[in-house]
Formats: C-alpha cells, sequence, structure tokens
C-alpha cells in the first residue's frame, strides 16, 4: 500500500480531523471514523511513541472511510505530531473505489484549508 501526503495543515490532528469532517459533509461526502490512535494506546500500558520515544506525545492517526455516492469507500488517514497534520488517501490495489472519488476528496479538502502548508 502507498500513503503519500496530498496536503499539510497547521493544526493539531483532533482539530483537523473535525474540519475535515465537516469539509467532506460540505461535499456531499460520508465519513465514517474507523480508527483512532489515541483509544487504541489506551489499552496498552508502557506503549512509548516510536517518534518520541515518551508516553507522553501529542502523536496522533485517525483512519476515515469515505463513501461517495459508490458503494466503495477511499480510506482517508490523518497523521498528526507537532501541532501539524498530513492527509494521506491509501493508495492500495484491493481498494476498488470510484476514481473520480479521490479527486472530490482532495477538492473538498483543499477548498479553504486552515494554514495549508503544502498541496500537492
Amino acid at each position: 500500500m502507498n500513503i503519500s501526503p496530498f496536503l499539510s495543515i497547521n493544526q493539531p490532528c483532533d482539530e483537523a480531523l473535525q474540519w475535515a469532517k465537516k469539509q467532506l459533509l460540505q461535499a456531499d461526502l460520508h465519513p465514517i471514523q474507523t480508527f483512532d490512535l489515541h483509544r487504541a494506546r489506551l489499552a496498552m500500558h508502557d506503549c512509548p511513541c516510536p517518534n518520541h520515544g515518551t508516553d507522553d506525545c501529542d502523536c496522533q492517526m485517525v483512519v476515515l472511510l469515505v463513501y461517495g455516492k459508490a458503494s466503495e469507500p477511499l480510506t482517508l488517514i490523518l497523521h498528526g505530531h507537532d501541532e501539524q497534520t498530513w492527509f494521506s488517501i491509501a493508495d492500495s490495489p484491493r481498494q476498488h473505489a470510484d476514481p473520480n472519488l479521490m479527486i472530490v476528496i482532495q477538492q473538498a479538502l483543499r477548498v479553504q484549508a486552515p494554514a495549508a502548508v503544502s498541496q500537492s
């Protein structure tokens, strides 16, 4: 699977997630959250951060399945730390989503992106 960010914004992941959900809904897309790293780490004791090497860090990863008009979703991944969030769409041969859905998602998130750093 290939994961490469198409957007980076200067916001913590939790704030970026709320903004992204709003943007996707306004574009008539339906995001469903399937993973949250903070919640997953709650079950783990003594789980140091691989980036910071400590238990107390702000690393976050959230996975959303984003549905459009087609029945197959695309996987949108938000990864953030140090007040920065990167947006990626998982590119996998097993994912058979509408090819236009990726474009619609990227356009929805690029519209008035808060403090966008880079868009590719």
